[in-house]
């Protein structure tokens, strides 16, 4: 059996946003019911970035992502996040695909903060806050107008460059660039930065808001006051990776917060164990760090598609 081969183009025409919610989803769902297998992601630190080694099994399925964070690399013309993913046969171990992890991960990040938000925010929410107008600003939107009513998108970003093509790139949305206080004041607040100290005021936080902490993800990242996570309802994709490189891992090193103040994890969310939102005027915020579930699901979605349709290039990995 040949490896099919799928780089960004051929993955980027295979997605589509609601399915991709769909099947993160229920990776949450089979998560928390503790049928898949997920080791802690592996970092690999490097003089300009790191990488991580993110590996996974579901039911049917099992991969492994790695990817980088390379903050500096738009200077170079260069995403600054970058990913392969080798899609496995669990029974076998067959590599099935060697696919572009680059697009599913901006995808997969998206939509799961925004079925956070469909647990965790106020179902009457209709403003979205976009802080950082990078890559994952885009699937933020993407994301959320799949699921909330969006009335104005208020997005706050250091280069007025990046927020006017932000703006371009989505026609017939009302999206406007405002201040980083503006942006924190909207229904549901995504902050997408590689921040390594809070930029995000208690203040400007409303009773009533919702909060997807994207861009900590990992050690020594915060983008959030810890006085905000000491107020909030507190939900993590995955405990360990968020007390190591998430949202909290700053506040909990400082003894500002600890892991016992987490409320519970979005698996549990789903799975129904816990309760989402009971109280309109509650803070709650959703720690997402990126977890290798996400990544294994949409790869099978992905691979699915590309065998139905068929055409996609191969090689033979295994020959004997």
């Amino acid at each position: 059996m040949p490896t099919l081969l799928l780089d960004r183009n051929a993955v980027s025409n295979l997605m589509n946003m609601s399915d991709i919610i769909r099947v993160v989803e229920e990776a949450f769902r089979i998560w928390g019911e503790g049928k898949g297998n997920m080791p802690a992601k592996a970092y690999l630190l490097v003089d300009h970035g790191d990488f991580r080694a993110m590996p996974a099994a579901l039911p049917g399925c099992a991969g492994m992502k790695w990817v980088n964070a390379h903050p500096h690399n738009s200077s170079r013309n260069l995403p600054s996040v970058m990913a392969v993913i080798i899609y496995n046969d669990p029974e076998t171990g067959y590599p099935l695909a060697i696919m572009d992890g680059t697009e599913i991960t901006a995808y997969r990040t998206g939509a799961a903060a925004a079925i956070a938000s469909k647990y965790l925010a106020r179902q009457d929410s209709n403003t979205l806050g976009i802080v950082g107008a990078g890559c994952q600003a885009y699937t933020q939107i993407r994301a959320h107008a799949e699921l909330f009513n969006l009335s104005s998108i208020n997005v706050f970003d250091v280069s007025t460059a990046a927020v006017d093509k932000l703006i371009r790139s989505f026609p017939g949305y009302s999206i406007k660039i405002c201040s980083l206080e503006e942006a924190a004041a909207s229904d549901i607040v995504c902050t997408l930065t590689p921040s390594r100290e809070p930029i995000i005021k208690k203040e400007w936080i409303m009773a009533g808001t919702h909060v997807n902490a994207v861009g900590a993800d990992a050690e020594g990242k915060e983008e959030l006051e810890p006085s905000i996570l000491k107020e909030a309802i507190v939900v993590v994709d995955d405990m360990r990776q968020a007390t190591i490189g998430g949202e909290i891992n700053v506040p909990i090193k400082k003894g500002i917060f600890a892991v016992d103040e987490v409320y519970g994890t979005l698996a549990e969310l789903v799975v129904g164990n816990k309760k989402g939102r009971e109280d309109n005027k509650a803070i709650t915020v959703f720690d997402s760090t990126g977890i290798a579930i996400e990544d294994i699901a949409v790869a099978k979605l992905i691979f699915e598609k590309a065998q139905q349709i068929g055409g996609y290039p191969s090689i033979d990995l295994v020959a004997t």
